[in-house]
């Protein structure tokens, strides 16, 4: 029976463009999980959208002298079409500056309130006399309790991931004008996370599928004790708070955002004419994965589940498959020294799906990984074009050549026939196991030993030099190489769907691939190849000097 699958992807913050690290973090491992259910004909629903309404935008919006929502919708138009270039296969990418969304937050807000998990409460706020304004979070700076860190956030330590209260920062100053804020009184409303403590320990240790990093992360939040947040702030640009008395106030983004996740499937349902469709992918035997990187695991682990344990009805959360972090050439991805690769500037002068490939072979799973462009060209030029790109290539050219552009009939099999075709078969389990418990990199290391196998297999049969005294020979193994072939389009898909749908095409084989499904599909005698073209393009040495000398000074508009 086909399974529901919610694919769960973190929402970005509509502030600039996006990097490498955050595709490697959450965008690319969602992409390859739900391409393969699909594949295997699960229901999929693939839901995000820009966080709209973070501090971040309303700093960016400051700087450039332009309103928050100008902002967030620029950025939002460029998310769109990196998803689009990138082959990021969302069902829907909304975002949190919708009336949808404003209404489902309202609606958890005011059930939780009634149920008495949200409270009001006055909460010392960080006031800056300069600026004359109350001071969010992202607005503040100090020195982190926790690990001394000397630049953490009113919120978050980014060091060493401690969510943090605005007094509990040492030398608070504000960082728009780096004065020393008054501490002013404000009335808020506040979450009882404390509440749920005991039932969500119970929960996050049934977990045994969970990655040990997010377990031991989250019961480590758990085990120094939950405390009440505030699930307000003294801003005006963000969702209204639905409360007589609170209109220059707004609802917290970490509290909001999260909810985007089922307000988005709602938008989904209603785009698709029936309301009540989202239902399927929150209710009953659903599975739900939330593919985050580690700085939001808590978001995604306690404060969610906490939320529709308070709302109830919803489905909790089967799976938080968050990885580590992407570096950069040895050094951590950043926005302010301009320490990154920009995706909308790949994207301008490289395919897609070699990048597809080098981050999920280096995938930060389950520790931090680094990007180099060293690295990148000797992947795309030694694994992508060497082994995977040449074994299609001289397979389908020696074919089309040789055979009147058509596959030509199988003999009998031999001993390293079968053994070919048995990997083949094998590799469809080989890979579909760890891409099924998101273990991706295991995954596309997997596939790629079956076109090792196949270029071995290649090499001993020499079809090049039988078909001059042996022309059956000679067909009967390029037909039983293209069988390996044709299994490599479908197991490589999720990583690389650009080249496998070329390939797919090459093949002279009918439809898409996701309509022929998860499985060993035998290319048919006779079936018309179409002229053959190299799947990947190798690339020259002078892209590493190029690239690096860019990092710290290309500035994206």
């Amino acid at each position: 029976m086909p399974q529901h699958i919610l694919v769960a992807v973190a929402w970005p913050y509509a502030n600039g463009p996006l990097h490498l690290g955050h595709i490697a973090g959450a965008y690319l491992p969602a992409d390859v999980f739900a391409r393969y259910h699909r594949l295997k004909g699960n229901h999929v629903l693939m839901v995000s959208g820009s966080d709209m309404h973070g501090t971040p935008i309303t700093i960016s919006a400051e700087r450039e002298g332009i309103s928050p929502e100008e902002v967030a919708t620029r950025n939002h138009q460029g998310f769109l079409e990196s998803w689009q270039k990138l082959g990021i296969s969302f069902d829907l990418f909304t975002s949190t500056h919708t009336p949808n969304h404003a209404e489902v937050v309202h609606d958890i807000f005011l059930t939780l309130r009634d149920k008495g998990y949200i409270f009001k409460d006055t909460v010392p706020s960080a006031y800056c006399p300069q600026c004359d304004r109350y001071l969010p979070d992202r607005y503040l700076e100090g020195e982190c309790p926790h690990c001394n860190f000397a630049a953490a956030r009113g919120d978050q330590c980014d060091e060493c991931g401690k969510t943090l209260s605005t007094t509990d920062l040492i030398g608070l100053r504000c960082s728009i004008c780096g004065a020393s804020p008054e501490i002013r009184i404000s009335e808020h409303f506040f979450l009882r996370l404390s509440r749920f403590s005991e039932q969500l320990e119970s929960w996050v240790r049934a977990q045994n599928h969970w990655r040990p990093n997010v377990s031991s992360f989250t019961l480590r939040y758990i085990e120094e004790g939950l405390r009440d947040r505030a699930i307000t702030r003294d801003l005006e640009w963000g969702v209204s708070v639905p409360v007589a008395g609170f209109e220059k106030k707004r609802i917290y983004v970490w509290f909001e955002a999260v909810i985007g996740y089922l307000s988005a499937s709602k938008e989904w349902a209603k785009i698709n004419g029936d309301s009540e469709l989202w239902h399927r992918f929150w209710t009953g035997d659903t599975r739900t994965y939330y593919f985050i990187g580690k700085d939001n695991i808590p978001f995604h682990t306690l404060i969610w589940p906490a939320i529709i344990l308070g709302y109830e009805g919803l489905s909790l959360p089967y799976d938080v498959p968050a990885n580590e972090f992407l570096t950069l050439e040895g050094g951590k991805f950043s926005t302010s020294r301009n320490w990154a690769v920009w995706l909308p500037d790949y994207l301008k002068r490289y395919d897609p799906d070699p990048l597809r490939y080098v981050l999920s072979v280096n995938m930060p799973e389950t520790g931090d990984t680094d990007f180099s462009w060293r690295e990148f060209l000797r992947r795309n030029n030694d694994e992508l074009v060497a082994t995977y790109g040449n074994l299609v290539h001289r397979v389908l050219s020696f074919t089309y050549r040789n055979f009147n552009g058509h596959i030509p009939p199988l003999g009998e099999l031999d001993v390293s026939d079968n053994a070919l075709l048995s990997k083949a078969r094998d590799t469809l389990d080989s890979v579909g196991e760890p891409l099924g418990n998101c273990r991706f990199k295991e995954a596309i290391k997997a596939a790629f030993s079956l076109a090792q196998e196949a270029n071995r297999y290649l090499d001993e049969k020499a079809p090049w030099k039988v078909i001059k005294q042996d022309r059956d020979a000679a067909a009967h193994t390029v037909g039983v190489a293209l069988g390996a072939v044709s299994c490599l389009r479908t197991v490589l898909y999720p990583f690389l769907p650009f080249s496998s749908e070329n390939l797919h095409h090459l093949l002279g084989s009918p439809g898409s691939i996701e309509g022929a499904g998860w499985s060993f599909t035998f290319p048919l005698t006779g079936q018309a190849l179409a002229p053959p073209e190299p799947l990947f393009t190798k690339l020259d040495e002078d892209v590493v000097v190029e690239e690096t000398s860019r990092l710290g000074q290309f500035v994206m508009p």
